[in-house]
């Protein structure tokens, strides 16, 4: 039995809590003797299930909540992470072949069971998508939850047609980024915030028209720049901005609460007939693996490839960084998305 290093979560709390546990289990930090540095075995897997070994994986902000002890579902000792991408290494079902590349994510991976904070992970075959790509693993690893949340928000959730105005609040998130350079490319005019007036070419080197500074307030702002509202918004920052965006819309429009930034989940006093314009329709996202399976990775992929499409990765981090990539992401300094490489 072959074994593997994995950063694995023993309790809640700051990024330190990620422990790498060493292949060679005599590698001990003098300062954390207390820790029980087991080996870890790879994983075999079931029929049904496929083993593959992991080349680059994504953080994720729900991953960060995970770590700080909002998710009373997972349990711990638990491995991280809901996506990864790298080869197939076994399907004893035999639906992918050895080498095969793969993306995954979702699907209770990182929660249910241990995810893709790892050299090797197991995940059922129904929540793989085979690609055929030559980019490079610091890219790939960062598309798939962040391409599969922004398809789908934009096409699921919003309903985007060709011709309408997106807003995005939250623009230099990297799902916001990645979500106006696909908007683009489908023929919408993207308005996208940002707190920083200095991140303005940022964004419009990836799909946005408008960049409205967000002081808190961009309605008013919003409807001038548009002339009189948009008609779709995707909401990545969360409660703390979602009253406003609403009022940025057009009638008929519609808002979609995606991302929480504002790291609040929940509005206090919530006034429905004070707060939603008339006609204007609130909805959400939350992309499980059905999502997953369903965003076209192959299409996307290629179209980033061919240069049609620009995706942002912020920073890329080597395995053994996983603590201070995380810190990277808590205190929101990557400006894209951060990818871990194995």
């Amino acid at each position: 039995m072959g074994m593997m290093k994995a950063a694995v979560i023993y309790e809640a709390g700051g990024p330190e809590v990620l422990k790498i546990e060493q292949v060679n289990s005599s590698f001990v930090n003098e300062s954390e003797t207390t820790i029980d540095r087991s080996q870890r075995p790879i994983p075999k897997p079931k029929p049904g299930w496929v083993l593959i070994r992991i080349k680059a994986f994504g953080l994720n902000r729900s991953e960060l909540f995970t770590r700080q002890g909002h998710s009373p579902g997972v349990p711990f000792p638990r491995i991280l992470g809901i996506e990864a991408t790298g080869l197939v290494e076994e399907a004893p079902g035999g639906e992918f072949q050895h080498g095969d590349v793969v993306a995954t994510a979702m699907g209770g991976m990182g929660r249910a069971f241990d995810g893709g904070y790892a050299e090797y992970t197991c995940v059922p075959a129904t929540q793989i998508q085979k690609l055929k790509t030559n980019l490079p693993w610091e890219i790939l690893g960062g598309c798939g939850e962040m391409l599969q949340t922004a398809y789908g928000s934009l096409f699921n959730a919003l309903q985007l047609k060709k011709g309408e105005t997106l807003l995005v609040r939250g623009g230099t998130t990297s799902v916001g980024m990645a979500a106006a350079a696909i908007a683009k490319n489908h023929g919408c005019t993207v308005v996208s915030t940002t707190r920083s007036a200095k991140r303005e070419e940022l964004l419009k080197q990836h799909g946005t028209s408008i960049v409205v500074v967000d002081d808190g307030s961009v309605a008013e702002e919003v409807k001038r720049q548009t002339g009189g509202g948009v008609n779709k918004v995707l909401e990545l920052i969360g409660t703390t901005t979602l009253l406003d965006s609403l009022q940025s819309v057009k009638p008929h429009g519609i808002v979609c609460m995606m991302g929480m930034v504002g790291n609040s989940w929940s509005l206090k006093d919530f006034s429905p007939m004070d707060s939603i314009p008339t006609s204007v329709c609130l909805t959400c996202y939350d992309g499980g693996e059905k999502a997953f399976m369903s965003t076209p990775l192959q299409e996307l992929v290629d179209q980033i490839e061919g240069g049609t499409l620009s995706v942002s990765i912020g920073k890329t981090f080597k395995f053994d960084d996983i603590v201070e990539a995380h810190r990277t992401m808590e205190e929101n300094r990557a400006g894209g998305k951060i990818v871990v490489l194995t």
